[in-house]
């Protein structure tokens, strides 16, 4: 049996800066190349495009990672924009159109931190716009260091988290927000000590969503490594 090619939904930045001759530039975080390839797959960078690609992208992979990055458009969601928020809605359909079509495909899919937001919003869930309002924990832990845990993590019982994580461990927090009402198709499978839920999945689907990001700290930190494993070998 070959390697598992894992596909990561990429980011995009129209102006790189000097180094690059201030080119447009398609990119992903390099821990998810790094932790991909550490788990014994083979990375496969889909850059944003045209949504009747989706298809076609999704026919040469075995599985799909949503990436971190902008918030997702309310517009998507159904809810009036209340806050100045980092959209990319070009990212947001092209995306949703990813999404949809690994389910039409039956190809797993792992999503963290934005990823995770924009699965609910596929399936009928909303979010909450920011996090200010409703807990005095940081979310976004800037300066903190992007390896070091900044909060608690509580998983579920007979998540798919928990035989990973244990029931109780801390993990580090990159997100300004959160989802709100959850989708009927998935299942809550950890929280923060504050209510906020920190991930969800959906078993016989073979969709698992975090909001932390192990890519930031996989190399440090080794229950974010075995994700990784779990993701590439198991999911």
């Amino acid at each position: 049996m070959g390697r598992q090619i894992i596909g990561i939904a990429a980011n995009e930045v129209m102006d790189s800066g000097e180094v690059l001759h201030h080119l447009p530039v398609s990119y992903t975080p390099g821990g998810y190349v790094k932790a991909v390839q550490k788990a014994g797959g083979l990375p496969f960078v889909l850059p944003i495009g045209a949504e009747d690609l989706a298809k076609e992208y999704i026919s040469q992979i075995d599985k799909l990672i949503l990436a971190g990055g902008q918030d997702v458009s309310p517009k998507f969601y159904k809810q009036t924009q209340t806050v100045q928020g980092d959209y990319s809605e070009a990212r947001d359909r092209f995306e949703l159109a990813l999404l949809e079509e690994a389910l039409l495909q039956n190809k797993p899919v792992f999503a963290v931190c934005r990823g995770m937001q924009l699965m609910n919003v596929f399936f009928g869930g909303d979010l909450k716009q920011e996090l200010r309002s409703f807990t005095k924990i940081l979310h976004m832990q800037n300066p903190i260091p992007k390896e070091q845990p900044s909060h608690e993590l509580l998983t579920q019982e007979d998540s798919i988290l928990q035989q990973i994580y244990g029931a109780k461990t801390n993990v580090n927090s990159f997100h300004n927000q959160a989802l709100n009402r959850v989708s009927s198709i998935l299942t809550e499978s950890a929280f923060c000590s504050d209510g906020v839920i920190e991930a969800v999945e959906n078993k016989p689907r073979r969709l698992l969503a975090v909001q932390w990001h192990p890519d930031f700290a996989f190399e440090v930190q080794p229950n974010e490594m075995t994700i990784f494993n779990y993701v590439v070998k198991k999911l």
